[in-house]
């Protein structure tokens, strides 16, 4: 199996406190954020990571290089910023198998990846996304289902319980990329949301930590809550 992380971002929300290094090498304890995500990949069973890198990405290649944790590693070089749907597509166009798993390189699910992988077969769907419960979805907006699939979304702002996504998904190699959609473009925004009627993405429940380290808080909050349960999921090997 294999994966991408995009890992290129500007993190100008977390320039207060992570200077000179891009959002996925923001420590957590004593080890870079990405390498939680990597070694993560690595208990689930993948084999080979297309990290897609732009801003200061010298950082990230020369921390990690080719190969990391019995992880093979390339690098998807963004000489110019393409934003989330730009990053993947370029990405996905190195994979060598056919399907694999995106990540955000700053947020941490708790999720099993090889049973996403596996459900992701079965669904035989071009796309699957990852979706977890939060008690208030405010700040993320809502995921909307249908007999396990992806409908549609809600926009930011309505308070209370719902799905949200995730911000995992699993991509068919093949994929069909709409005409138009230019270099630079949001996949949330200019891709899934638009053609979420045609893709049905097929919806994979995870009930575990979800953690997003964008915003200052949360990434106060990753110092104790990530640090706890990297350690635990290692003690448990």
């Amino acid at each position: 199996m294999e994966a991408i992380v995009l890992a290129g971002g500007l993190g100008t929300r977390l320039a207060a406190r992570v200077k000179d290094l891009p959002k996925a090498m923001a420590p957590v304890g004593q080890r870079p954020f990405l390498e939680i995500i990597l070694r993560q990949l690595q208990r689930s069973g993948y084999a080979r990571v297309v990290i897609s890198v732009g801003h200061l990405r010298e950082s990230i290649i020369n921390y990690f290089g080719t190969a990391f944790d019995g992880l093979s590693l390339t690098y998807a070089v963004e000489e110019a910023p393409l934003g989330t749907g730009g990053g993947i597509r370029k990405a996905l166009s190195m994979a060598e198998e056919d399907a694999a798993l995106v990540l955000n390189g700053d947020t941490f699910l708790d999720a099993d990846y090889a049973a996403m992988m596996r459900f992701h077969t079965q669904a035989a769907r071009p796309m699957t996304m990852a979706i977890t419960q939060q008690e208030n979805i405010a700040r993320y907006g809502g995921v909307l289902t249908c007999g396990g699939l992806v409908t549609g979304f809600e926009e930011k702002g309505r308070s209370g319980p719902g799905w949200i996504n995730a911000g995992a998904y699993i991509l068919a190699g093949n994929l069909v990329w709409p005409a138009g959609l230019g270099e630079k473009f949001s996949f949330e925004m200019d891709f899934l949301a638009p053609q979420v009627a045609n893709l049905a993405p097929a919806a994979f429940e995870v009930h575990g930590f979800f953690l997003d380290i964008g915003v200052p808080e949360d990434y106060d909050c990753a110092q104790t809550a990530l640090e706890k349960l990297a350690d635990q999921k290692q003690a448990g090997e």
